[in-house]
């Protein structure tokens, strides 16, 4: 008898469990969404139903860029912006690859050691909070170079309805508001007064932003010279001097974005387009791509020891080069070819040994021969026609520099943090930056974003991209292995737990409550540190597949607001 209860005992736990795992399926994967013609997956609800809603007008994946962007601005001001930049990479319908650049410059006045006392030690403070952080906006510089080239509906048809959205307002959601409470104190300190955001929102409360539906009807009316060469520009300008900023009318007037050739790396039967420099995101993410491909990640599992060990080794070889060989192409020379080189990542991986941890002071950037943030969002947008975007926008940190434009109704960015203030310093996010990446006048600073398009077989096959700063390659990066390594749905792939190595400092990020223990223990076993304290997320990743179909399906991910919308 008592053989037959604990057989009944048994049965039961088997039975809660597998219904336990079922309900944690639904759970994650409860915002999948497979849509038959056009989709748009970002970081709100409603900068994404925007952006369908341009192309149910008859507008392409270019005017849904605009209008997301822009929609972004108003309701998740804690990266998307006016007053930042970004990057974009695209595919056109008939495989017509490119990207464009609307990284933020640094202002004309800058120098190399504008954030270093008489002692030469860095001040990290200015380069994050206050006027002298902010680097030359390249944001609505971005969305006019989009639509003068791609756009097929006019622009006020396309920002009306953001206009519309600002007006109206958003609702505050339930991470909306621990965002805003987190970071209240510093918003009401940076700008000696109370801001539009720095009220006590609760979740539910709607949000109107009027100054910032005023600056888009501008915008709207005036075009791209109302924000360089107009009053909004001179309003930036008198902002900053009243805050110690040096960008002056000169330097916006000289904004221009680039339109540059994407990163293009093979991995088995995948090709993958990202970012170049400035963003490392493409040349980072091809270099682990390739030296990871000779082992077998499939055979591994997903998530088990050696798989994590391999990839580790090869975050650490690659960010090691990043630090040291990327900066911006138009100042300094970039060894891409080499640094993508089949011989070069083989040799990179000799020393990888799987039975111990290599330590990262003894990696050093590579031999060769020849020569952002977690607070940042991305977009993913496929139209019907086969147009494909891949967009991450920033304002660097948390509301970007705190300072606000209550006249306008935006943040202004500090990415100046994001250039290497003295070559061996770590900036906000933990890396290391070398001569490469030192402040100059009108340079571009480095940046993590890896806005990405995968194709399979000369098809369509993943658009993707996150935020995370220096993760975000990683985030990415895990992702496409998700798919095409594990065989999992798009939503499955972003839902995943994610872990992190950038080389410095030494040691394995993983997210907090994901990971088993004994598995950890087996890491420390082989000399890797440990970091799972850190209560952070790693990416908000959004992503599309294109399934056999040809249907669109969704990833949005669970770690914030995110949500996909289509028709």
């Amino acid at each position: 008898m008592r053989y037959y209860f604990f057989i009944l005992i048994a049965i039961l736990s088997i039975s809660c469990k597998e219904t336990e795992d079922k309900i944690l399926l639904q759970q994650q994967s409860s915002k999948a969404l497979i849509t038959p013609n056009a989709m748009v997956v970002s970081a709100r609800a409603e900068a994404s139903a925007i952006g369908v809603k341009i192309m149910q007008k008859g507008g392409n994946a270019f005017d849904a860029m605009v209008a997301t962007e822009m929609a972004l601005a108003v309701t998740y001001p804690f990266a998307g912006n006016l007053g930042g930049g970004g990057f974009m990479v695209y595919r056109e319908a008939d495989g017509t690859k490119g990207s464009l650049d609307f990284r933020e410059k640094a202002p004309g006045a800058a120098t190399k050691k504008m954030y270093q006392n008489e002692k030469g030690e860095v001040n990290t403070e200015i380069s994050r909070y206050g006027g002298l952080a902010v680097g030359v906006p390249g944001t609505v510089a971005g969305i006019f170079a989009v639509h003068e080239k791609f756009g097929s509906l006019p622009l006020d048809t396309i920002l009306v309805p953001v206009v519309k959205l600002a007006r109206s307002g958003f609702i505050i959601t339930e991470k909306q508001q621990n965002r805003l409470d987190k970071y209240r104190e510093e918003l009401l300190r940076e700008n000696q007064d109370s801001i539009l955001f720095s009220k006590n929102y609760q979740m539910g409360d709607t949000l109107r932003n009027i100054a910032l539906a005023n600056t888009l009807e501008k915008i709207i009316k005036n075009g791209r010279d109302e924000f360089y060469n107009g009053t909004i520009g001179n309003k930036i300008v008198a902002f900053l001097e009243q805050n110690g900023g040096i960008i002056t009318q000169q330097d916006l007037k000289d904004y221009e974005v680039q339109w540059r050739e994407p990163i293009e790396v093979k991995y088995k039967d995948l090709n993958v387009i990202s970012m170049p420099p400035p963003s490392s995101g493409g040349i980072v993410l091809g270099q682990i791509l390739q030296m990871i491909e000779p082992y077998p990640l499939s055979q591994y599992g997903h998530n088990n020891l050696s798989y994590i060990q391999v990839l580790t080794e090869a975050e650490r070889r690659a960010y090691a080069d990043r630090n040291y060989y990327l900066g911006d192409p138009d100042f300094v020379e970039i060894p891409t070819y080499s640094l993508l080189s089949t011989d070069y990542l083989k040799k990179r991986m000799q020393s990888y040994d799987p039975n111990q941890a290599t330590p990262s002071s003894e990696i050093n950037y590579g031999e060769i021969n020849g020569w952002e943030s977690m607070e940042t969002t991305h977009y993913s947008i496929v139209d019907s026609l086969g147009n494909a975007v891949s967009v991450t926008t920033t304002l660097n940190g948390a509301y970007g520099s705190k300072m606000y434009i209550e006249e306008l109704g935006f943040f202004l960015n500090n990415e100046m943090n994001d250039f290497s203030s003295k070559p061996g310093v770590p900036n906000m996010f933990g890396l290391i930056g070398a001569e490469a990446n030192s402040i100059a006048p009108g340079k571009r600073m480095l940046s993590s974003m890896t806005p990405t398009i995968v194709e399979k077989d000369n098809d369509l096959y993943m658009v993707v991209g996150s935020p995370g700063g220096s993760t975000i390659i990683t985030s990415v990066l895990q992702t496409i292995l998700n798919v095409e390594s594990f065989g999992m749905t798009m939503q499955e792939a972003v839902d995943a737990p994610r872990f992190h190595h950038q080389w410095l400092p030494d040691e394995i990020l993983f997210e907090p409550n994901a990971f088993k223990k004994q598995l950890l223990d087996s890491l420390k076993g082989k000399g890797y540190h440990i970091n799972e304290n850190d209560s952070q997320i790693i990416g908000k990743v959004n992503a599309i597949k294109i399934l056999p179909t040809g249907e669109l399906e969704g990833g949005a991910d669970p770690r914030g607001d995110e949500a996909a919308r289509g028709f």
